[in-house]
């Protein structure tokens, strides 16, 4: 299943240059640019409010976005560029770069868990435990996945689970060369105190040798 594009709303911006940005500014505006798959720039800008949310929630530049301008076609859009008031930390322009659907883009992908009920792991008393909620994978512009999957079935106690053992979905590719963890099946608390207290035991047996 595809993952839902995200709209982002913007506004056409009259002329561009350092006087047009400044004037976008003063107006409660951040202004922007469009750029790339061979057509011309378009100059934008944004509620600075509804723009720093976005901003604050986080991934906003490995996020694919919709985005919307009125009287113009929608466009898919990554973002390629914030620059920020060196003293507020405020954005003051953003910078966007058009994407075709066979387009390759780098996107957080989130990581969904399943068959937790034949997870014998599980049912002894174990703890699923998530190294990654998410995995930046490299996907196509025109089919981004929702989520990936990863199946909990026959999993064990003291089980790893890495990227290679889940499918990734056709065309997706990790950004990550090595063979990361993305979760594990830890013991009980009780059976790890266990544990502790067992290597304590055969540590000092050791040193009274």
């Amino acid at each position: 299943m595809a993952k839902e594009i995200p709209n982002l709303v913007a506004e056409a911006r009259a002329g561009s240059g350092k006087g047009a940005a400044r004037q976008a500014r003063r107006d409660g505006k951040v202004p922007g640019i469009v750029y790339g798959d061979g057509k011309e720039p378009v100059s934008i800008q944004f509620d600075f409010n509804k723009l720093l949310t976005a901003l604050r929630a986080g991934r906003f530049k490995s996020t694919l976005w919709n985005l919307q301008v009125e009287g113009q076609d929608d466009v898919r859009v990554i973002c390629r560029g914030v620059q920020r008031d060196v003293v507020k930390d405020l954005p003051i322009h953003i910078d966007f770069m058009r994407l075709r659907r066979t387009s390759k883009v780098n996107l957080f992908i989130p990581v969904e868990f399943i068959n937790e009920d034949k997870c014998p792991g599980l049912r002894k008393g174990g703890t699923l435990v998530t190294v990654r909620a998410e995995v930046e994978l490299m996907v196509t512009a025109g089919d981004i996945p929702d989520h990936i999957t990863v199946d909990l079935e026959g999993r064990e106690i003291g089980d790893t689970i890495h990227i290679s053992d889940v499918k990734l979905p056709s065309g997706a590719k990790a950004t990550i060369d090595r063979d990361f963890v993305i979760a594990n099946l830890a013991a009980p608390s009780a059976l790890r105190a266990e544990d502790d207290a067992a290597e304590d035991d055969a540590a000092e047996a050791a040193a009274e040798a």
